[in-house]
């Protein structure tokens, strides 16, 4: 299909109803099927007639002479963009269980991505996968300076993600006369630690780079040059793309869909989620487009999906935010034969959760 097919408001109606029966059904729809279900309120030879030319138009295609007909990729695209309404109960219902199974005091942030991954897949019954926030978006915990050889020092840092990342420095000779007082330096080193924890926990990372290091105390400006090397190398080795952690349930409900009955299609699937689960964020997590006003939610349909493995799937992603950053995202993974609706709300109904806990 090379542009957008104009649709009459009976061929909508064949086309939606057609996604629908599919979807239930995992079965090729016929004639007699929608004017039985969806009261169209036409013929069967009408219905017929309203199909072929769909599948003309490629928006639906025959798995084998004399059956039924499934919707194709294309179908599925104009369905999503024009023909489905999201459901407002699904997103609800969503919101309310994640906040009644996940609001546990001390779990630490991977804990709970990885409890919503288990809860989204239970609920629509796909496989769910989650991203942990990315570390040059991460704010800062805690940091420590510490002596680690006479005239060295290093700085470790923890993240409000827990992740923990460190650096080390050479002090220059005029800097490091204190080191032949051991015990001393590291009494500084740990005033120092405090002082700049006060002024720099809750800070982004990234803006470590646009520290004023002139603006500390008197008696810390000798460290002044160190603490800027150590910081600006340690905020450009977040700022390098990392492989981001990918909280991945529900892979055994889905292989028992009809879809994945044979083996040589799901092979490749599994490789990619257990062994190559890095080649799926460019993917589910695209803050360029998260940012595009009016697009909150990604839907990849198939062979829009460059991925071979899950060029027959579809992938519906959601980017959750601390502030007005996007740092993560939410996304379900099941077939082509997804029940689009319930999938869309339920990935953007975890997002908002997502973001208002990472905002709280």
């Amino acid at each position: 299909m090379f542009g957008p097919v104009e649709l009459t408001a009976r061929q909508q109606h064949i086309l939606w109803a057609t996604v629908r029966h599919y979807v239930a059904t995992a079965e090729p729809v016929g004639s007699k099927a929608l004017v039985e279900e969806y009261n169209l309120s036409v013929s069967s030879a009408t219905i017929r007639s309203g199909m072929g030319w769909l599948e003309k138009a490629g928006l639906l295609y025959q798995p084998h002479t004399s059956a039924g007909r499934v919707p194709s990729d294309s179908g599925y695209r104009v369905y999503v963009d024009r023909l489905m309404q999201l459901s407002e109960t699904r997103a609800e219902r969503t919101e309310k269980l994640l906040e009644k199974r996940l609001n546990v005091e001390n779990w630490s942030l991977e804990a709970m991505l990885r409890g919503a991954a288990q809860i989204l897949s239970k609920l629509s019954g796909y496989i769910a996968l989650i991203t942990l926030p990315q570390s040059q978006v991460a704010q800062l915990r805690h940091l420590q300076l510490i002596q680690v050889d006479p005239g060295q020092i290093m700085l470790i840092v923890v993240t409000d993600v827990y992740e923990t990342q460190s650096t080390l420095v050479t002090l220059p000779e005029e800097e490091n006369e204190s080191s032949l007082e051991p015990e001393l330096l590291d009494r500084e080193l740990q005033i120092l630690s405090n002082f700049l924890n006060a002024q720099l926990r809750g800070r982004p990372i990234s803006d470590l780079l646009d520290l004023d290091w002139g603006e500390l105390d008197r008696e810390f400006q000798r460290y002044a040059d160190s603490l800027k090397t150590l910081f600006s190398d340690l905020a450009k080795r977040l700022q390098t793309p990392t492989v981001v952690p990918i909280a991945i349930s529900g892979i055994a409900d889905v292989l028992r869909l009809p879809e994945f009955a044979e083996l040589q299609q799901v092979q490749p699937l599994m490789h990619l989620l257990e062994d190559e689960p890095e080649q799926l964020f460019p993917l589910v997590f695209e803050p360029a487009d998260s940012t595009r006003k009016g697009k909150r939610v990604n839907v990849r349909i198939g062979s829009e999906n460059p991925l071979e493995p899950i060029q027959t799937c579809t992938l519906v992603s959601a980017t959750y935010r601390r502030g007005s950053h996007p740092v993560g995202s939410v996304s379900l993974l099941g077939p082509t034969r997804m029940m689009y609706e319930d999938s869309i709300s339920i990935a953007e109904a975890a997002a908002n959760y997502l973001s208002e806990r990472l905002g709280s």
